[in-house]
């Protein structure tokens, strides 16, 4: 080989090695309503608002399984790629969003609850409605039996017998939507966004992938018993803001350390090995929801140690963190650890 070839396949190699790591988004509604709580609703007019965005940004919307089968097989996705999906199967679903999604021929998934729509539950679509849509390209997915906690042990309840109370839970559900829509896609949407490392080892071990609600771009890179979505209804449903998160970058990150997501250790802390290629450290922040900045040391040239500055609240919280992209302006990386404290 001749210098000046070499140098050219080094040249490349060099390049391919700099390039941010393809990505995507995965959006997250439950109610398409004027009449429902604002926190988990956005209008009609708001709606479609978000997909005229789409659409006249020439956003690149697949459906879920594509989104996913490209990442866990290393696919190079086109930038600005997004995959639209719906929790709980509510009626408002199939009365005011399916006809919004149909116009604009954007594909969508609608996580479930088997036994819900089993009993009949009037607030949410009966099976023959999920059938329509389903026909007409929406994918029905996993979304628990009846929306439970899933990683609550019951009192008394053993590690084994929880295990096999949930792993009964999610095979059953699927089993009901493949019996009535066709679909064996094995997504799980935790209820409530909520998962700790037990139930995320359950779910790899069903063969399952597991997605929340915590905020953040993904990639090939990401654990696909944890994936990220952006909540784009209530507070989240503002145009400007949701623009940016659309258009956010998934961080690779090397190795991602944490006691638990549920856990009694207050504050937690959270380390991050981070492949540092397309953002500058100084412009690394991340920030406690309710609190504000959090603190960050530098471990290595590579490793991040994430604190609270103080105790979080109990219940839900999260570490929100972003960084500037070189390549990208005005783009922005952006990573979310959700917590659940318990006491």
């Amino acid at each position: 080989m001749t210098l000046k070839k070499l140098f050219h396949v080094v040249f490349a190699v060099l390049i391919s090695l700099s390039l941010p790591a393809q990505g995507a988004v995965i959006l997250q509604y439950h109610h398409v309503s004027e009449t429902l709580p604002a926190v988990t609703s956005v209008s009609s007019e708001t709606f479609t608002e978000h997909m005229d965005y789409l659409k006249e940004h020439k956003f690149n919307v697949i459906a879920l399984n594509e989104l996913i089968d490209a990442l866990q097989a290393g696919r190079t996705l086109p930038d600005k790629t997004v995959a639209i999906t719906f929790d709980d199967g509510y009626n408002n679903n199939y009365q005011q969003a399916a006809p919004i999604l149909e116009k604009f021929a954007f594909p969508y998934t609608i996580f479930v609850n088997p036994k819900l729509i089993d009993e009949g539950k009037n607030y949410v679509m009966s099976w023959s409605q999920l059938k329509e849509l389903a026909n007409k390209g929406a994918l029905i997915s996993n979304h628990s039996g009846q929306h439970d906690y899933l990683h609550i042990k019951r009192d008394g309840e053993s590690d084994a017998q929880w295990q096999q109370r949930i792993k009964q839970d999610i095979v059953s559900s699927q089993q009901r939507i493949k019996e009535e829509i066709g679909h064996d896609y094995k997504y799980l949407a935790y209820p409530y966004g909520e998962f700790n490392n037990q139930l995320q080892k359950l779910v790899k071990e069903l063969g399952f992938v597991g997605i929340g609600q915590h905020s953040g771009a993904l990639n090939s890179h990401s654990d696909f018993t944890r994936l990220p979505r952006f909540p784009a209804s209530g507070f989240y449903s503002k145009l400007e803001s949701l623009a940016t998160k659309l258009n956010a970058q998934a961080f690779t990150i090397q190795q991602l350390t944490y006691t638990d997501s549920v856990t009694n250790e207050n504050p937690p802390i959270l380390r991050m090995q981070l492949s540092i290629h397309d953002f500058h450290k100084s412009q690394f922040a991340c920030y406690v929801s309710g609190i504000g900045p959090a603190h960050l040391k530098w471990l290595t040239t590579d490793t991040v140690e994430i604190t609270s500055p103080k105790k979080l609240k109990k219940g839900r919280s999260r570490f929100n963190c972003t960084a500037p992209s070189i390549s990208k302006h005005p783009n922005y990386y952006w990573f979310s650890q959700p917590w659940v404290i318990i006491e």
